[in-house]
């Protein structure tokens, strides 16, 4: 949608002839411009969308198309998250975009950071929930996914099943977010735990972690997947973008379908 296609769109709001709501959903339909890197188009209306930047896959895209790619989205001054980022290209952002807020532990970078938002009191949120340490670069990956798309929420973590108590003391915790994010290897207990402790939608993520008959995360993805509590989602192995983005959703829809203050 270009320059002139906006303007026939404002003016047939003022006119009448055109309701907003209408506008709104033509807006939503379509890209405001298109860009061609050659190497890469980015879609600047997925925050339109989405509620966030189109995100940037890291891992196998070299250091010069990673920053090329950034600049482009990040120009209009929204947060750009990119994820699986190997130490040199982490660097590369850090020197490039040095207002960003880049985790080592998640392997992720955020260009124009937005603020930090902690979960107010009924506020909907997301809860972040990881069984043990070994798991922490993928729940730290979910973290930034919520910061990115200015989500409230909440850490919980080393609650895994081989210490149930710790699980239990967090109880109030898991039952007053909206959504969870529930992360686990080995076994893969963890979110069929969880999910028959609180009513909510819970988005579980198997990881790699574990001895050989773990089969790089392959077991805990089938106890996710076969899990007998209600309400369990499996995201892929090691995926905490996935399933923290799905959460994100579900707050974004509840916030959304909240009556404004008067």
């Amino acid at each position: 949608m270009l320059d002139d296609d906006l303007l026939e769109l404002l003016k047939a709001v003022r006119t009448g002839t055109l309701s907003a709501p209408q506008a709104l959903d033509r807006l939503k339909a379509g890209p405001f411009r298109q860009s061609d890197l050659g190497f890469a188009r980015p879609d600047h209306h997925r925050r339109f969308r989405h509620g966030l930047n189109e995100v940037v896959y890291g891992e196998s895209k070299t250091t010069e198309h990673i920053l090329g790619i950034v600049a482009e989205l990040s120009a209009p001054g929204a947060p750009v998250l990119i994820t699986r980022l190997q130490p040199e290209k982490l660097a590369a952002l850090k020197e490039r975009f040095p207002s960003g807020r880049a985790n080592p532990v998640a392997r992720t970078f955020v260009a124009n950071p937005p603020t930090a938002r902690e979960a107010g009191p009924r506020e909907a949120h997301v809860a972040i929930v990881a069984a043990g340490t070994s798991d922490l670069p993928v729940a730290e990956e979910a973290c930034e996914v919520c910061f990115a798309m200015e989500t409230p929420f909440v850490r919980i973590t080393d609650v895994g099943v081989s210490g149930l108590h710790r699980l239990l003391g967090s109880v109030d915790k898991l039952q007053a977010a909206t959504a969870l994010v529930v992360i686990a290897g080995m076994e893969g207990a963890l979110p069929s735990i969880v999910a028959g402790l609180v009513g909510r939608p819970v988005f579980a993520v198997p990881t790699s972690v574990g001895y050989g008959a773990s089969f790089g995360g392959v077991t805990a993805l089938l106890a996710m997947l076969n899990s007998c509590a209600p309400g369990v989602t499996v995201s892929n192995i090691d995926n905490g973008f996935s399933a923290a983005f799905a959460a994100c959703q579900v707050v974004r829809a509840v916030r959304d379908a909240r009556p404004s203050p008067k």
